[in-house]
C-alpha cells in the first residue's frame, strides 16, 4: 500500500506525560500472530520475519519514529474507587505512525513488555493465554462492526509466570496494539488530581489538534470536546450492546478519549441476552455487567467533565454531557440495524424494533450470535431462520412483535446474502468454551492449528458482513 509513515506527536506533550523505559529482555521471541492486513495499513507488510521480531519482540525503533519508548501516565477510578498510582505498567507506546489509507494517526501500544515505573511491583508480563484471548476478542469484534484496537503482533516470549488465575507457570508473550490514541480519561483525572489545569489545558489542545482539528474554532473547546468524546464513547457501548459483548472492567483508565475499544482483560460474548452477565469472577457486584455497561460509561464520561470544569464551567459543560443518553439511543438503533443489514428509518420505528427485539430476546432466551446471523437481511432471510436450529424461537408468540417491526425495514444494497458464511447452520461466535477449545490444543501439545482456523473464519465473517475499517 505504501511506505511506513512515521509520527512523533506524543512527545510534544512534555516529559510530564511520561517516562522514557526500556523494554524486557525476553529468552526467546516467537512469532504466534502477525496482522498483515493491517501491517498493511501502515507500510509494515514486507518486514521478514526476522525483522518483524526485531521490531516487535526486541522493540528496536522503527525508523523515523520515537527513538525509546514512552509509559505513559495516567490515574483512573477502578471499579469506582480512585487510585493515583496507575501508569502504564506492563506497556508502552512504542511508536507512533499513520495510517496510509486515511492518514489518521496511529499509536503502536504493547502490553507485556516488562517493568516500568509504576508496574508497583508487578512483573511487568502478559500470559500467553492473555494474548491469544486479545488476539481473539480484537479480530471478532472488529468482524462485529465495533471500534476496537487491533492486535497487530503476539510473541511468545520464552519465561514462566505464575498467575493465580491460570495453572502456573504458564507461558509468556508480549503483544503489540494498534489504535488511534492511548489518551485515556484517567490521563485528564491525574492531571485534575495534581491542579494542574496548565497541563489540562495542554492536554486539550493537543487532543483537539491530532485527533479533533474540527473542534479548533469552538468559542469553548472544553465542552465541544466532551460533546465529541461523549459521542464517540456512546457510540462505542452501542456497538458493544449489538454484539453482545462484555468488556469486563470498564475503568476510567480504560476508556480512551477516541472511543476506541482497547485493554481486553475478562471479556466475553453473551450466549444470550441477561443483563446481568459479567464478565469478571471479581466483579462480585455486577458493576460491570452486560446491562450496565452504558450507564458505567456515562459514570466515566462524568470523571471527564469534572477534569475540565476549571478550564470551562459547569454550565457550558453539563449540556454536553447530557448527550450522552440521546446518543447511545440513537447509535443503538443504528448498530441493531446495522448488524441485521437493515437500513435505518430515522423515525420512531427504528426505537420501537429494538425495544421489541430486547423482549424477545431476554423472554426467548434464544441464542444471542444466532438471531443476528439467522436474521440478517430482515424478511429477506425468513426461510433460512425457519430451517435454523433455533427456528422454534421464531415460531412463538413472543417473536411475533419482532416479526411485524422487521416488516417495516429495507435491506442494505449490499446485503451479500449469496456469501459461504450463510450457507452455515450456526455462525462464528466466541464464547468462553469457544476460546477454551482454543487454547487447550495449545496449552497442551503448542497445536496452533484451531488458532489459526478461527481467525480464517472470522475473516469470512467479516468480509461476509462488508466491514471494511
Amino acid at each position: 500500500m505504501g511506505e511506513f509513515r512515521p509520527a512523533r506527536n506524543h512527545e510534544r506533550l512534555g516529559t510530564d506525560f511520561f517516562d522514557p523505559v526500556q523494554p524486557a529482555q525476553f529468552p526467546q521471541t516467537v512469532l504466534r500472530h502477525r496482522d498483515q492486513r493491517w501491517a498493511g495499513r501502515i507500510g509494515l507488510e514486507h518486514l521478514s520475519e526476522e525483522d518483524w521480531l526485531r521490531h516487535f519482540g526486541r522493540f528496536e525503533p522503527l525508523k523515523g519514529s520515537l527513538e525509546a519508548p514512552l509509559a505513559l501516565r495516567y490515574h483512573g477510578h477502578q471499579f469506582r474507587s480512585y487510585n493515583p498510582e496507575l501508569g502504564d505498567g506492563r506497556g508502552f507506546l512504542f511508536a507512533q505512525c499513520h495510517d496510509l489509507k486515511d492518514d489518521r494517526l496511529l499509536d503502536l501500544g504493547t502490553k507485556g513488555s516488562g517493568r516500568t515505573p509504576w508496574s508497583r511491583g508487578g512483573d511487568g508480563r502478559l500470559t500467553l493465554k492473555g494474548g491469544v484471548r486479545e488476539v481473539l476478542a480484537t479480530e471478532m469484534l472488529e468482524a462485529l462492526g465495533v471500534y476496537t484496537s487491533k492486535s497487530l503482533s503476539l510473541v511468545e516470549t520464552g519465561e514462566q509466570l505464575w498467575r493465580g488465575d491460570e495453572p502456573s507457570p504458564t507461558r509468556s508473550a508480549v503483544l503489540t496494539r494498534l489504535s488511534h490514541s492511548h489518551i485515556r480519561i484517567g490521563t485528564f483525572q491525574r492531571l485534575a488530581y495534581l491542579e494542574d489545569d496548565a497541563a489540562i489545558a495542554r492536554l486539550l489542545d493537543y487532543c483537539i489538534e491530532t485527533y479533533y482539528p474540527q473542534l479548533a474554532g469552538s468559542d469553548d473547546k472544553a465542552a465541544a470536546f466532551l460533546r465529541a468524546v461523549t459521542a464517540r464513547v456512546a457510540q462505542l457501548g452501542a456497538q458493544w450492546t449489538a454484539a453482545g459483548f462484555v468488556h469486563g472492567v470498564l475503568n476510567t483508565d480504560n476508556i480512551n478519549i477516541t472511543g476506541e475499544s482497547f485493554d481486553y482483560g475478562p471479556w466475553r460474548f453473551l450466549p444470550h441476552y441477561d443483563p446481568d452477565f459479567t464478565a469478571a469472577y471479581f466483579d462480585e457486584t455486577g458493576l460491570y455487567a452486560f446491562g450496565r455497561q452504558p450507564d458505567t460509561l456515562a459514570w466515566n464520561l462524568t470523571r471527564l467533565a469534572e477534569c475540565l470544569v476549571p478550564i470551562s464551567s459547569v454550565e457550558a459543560l453539563e449540556p454536553a454531557l447530557n448527550t450522552v443518553w440521546p446518543e447511545f439511543r440513537k447509535t443503538l438503533s443504528d448498530a441493531i440495524l446495522g448488524r441485521l443489514g437493515l437500513k435505518p428509518t430515522g423515525g420512531e420505528a427504528d426505537t420501537a424494533f429494538v425495544t421489541a427485539l430486547f423482549g424477545f430476546l431476554g423472554r426467548s432466551k434464544a441464542p444471542y450470535e444466532q438471531f443476528f446471523f439467522d436474521w440478517y437481511g430482515g424478511i429477506a432471510s425468513a426461510k433460512r431462520a425457519a430451517e435454523s436450529p433455533a427456528h422454534e424461537h421464531y415460531a412463538t408468540e413472543a417473536f411475533r412483535p419482532v416479526a411485524d417491526a422487521l416488516e417495516n425495514f429495507t435491506p442494505v444494497a449490499d446485503l451479500n446474502l449469496d456469501h459461504d458464511y450463510f450457507a452455515r447452520q450456526t455462525p462464528r461466535t466466541m464464547l468462553i468454551e469457544d476460546v477454551e477449545a482454543i487454547w487447550a490444543p495449545i496449552a497442551d501439545s503448542d497445536d496452533w492449528r484451531l488458532f489459526t482456523q478461527t481467525l480464517e473464519q472470522i475473516a469470512e465473517m467479516r468480509q461476509a458482513y462488508a466491514i471494511v475499517p
